[in-house]
């Protein structure tokens, strides 16, 4: 997917491999999230748009191509399910297909944030990434993790909180909106 020096048609390449890769489970995806085919057609071409216009900024070391790709589709999902939000009528226009259920985020969602965050993970520090683990993600308090680790209870906070900041940044430098 990263941007190559030379043809245009080398791009392309690159975009229609993605595409094979990753494009039916976008779509699925998508489907699963908006209720509606087109729509879900709809973002995996704006996905895949994205992709290619941010070519060049995709770097594999951040995350996967997988992931960055999904990343990309859970923003455009929220930007399509806003739109849908403020002209529910358009909905109406094009399928017969309900609303999804806005009692929360689905499974696949949820799956997506998971990828997002443990290639988050990966990207900070190891004292770092086992204090948010522990404290955070197995819900262990910091006293237990603190003996475990042989540190103070004030270390294991401090890691966690210094954690917690460099975890956002690492989201934000992959593109995760807020």
């Amino acid at each position: 997917m990263a941007r190559h020096r030379g043809t245009a048609q080398t791009e392309v390449l690159d975009v229609r491999a993605a595409y094979a890769a990753h494009g039916p489970e976008l779509y699925r995806f998508a489907l699963r999230q908006l209720g509606d085919g087109g729509a879900a057609q709809d973002v995996v071409q704006e996905v895949f748009l994205r992709a290619w216009r941010a070519a060049g900024s995709y770097d594999p070391q951040l995350a996967s191509l997988r992931t960055w790709l999904f990343t990309i589709a859970r923003n455009v999902v929220v930007d399509e399910a806003r739109r849908f939000a403020v002209r529910p009528w358009q909905r109406d226009l094009t399928d017969d297909v309900e609303p999804p259920a806005a009692s929360g985020p689905g499974l696949d969602e949820r799956l997506v944030d998971a990828w997002v965050v443990e290639e988050a993970l990966r990207r900070i520090g190891p004292e770092h990434r086992t204090a948010i683990v522990q404290t955070h993600l197995r819900g262990r308090p910091h006293a237990e993790v603190a003996a475990e680790l042989g540190v103070p209870v004030g270390t294991v906070r401090s890691r966690v909180f210094y954690g917690l900041k460099a975890l956002r940044l690492a989201m934000e430098e992959m593109g995760v909106e807020p």
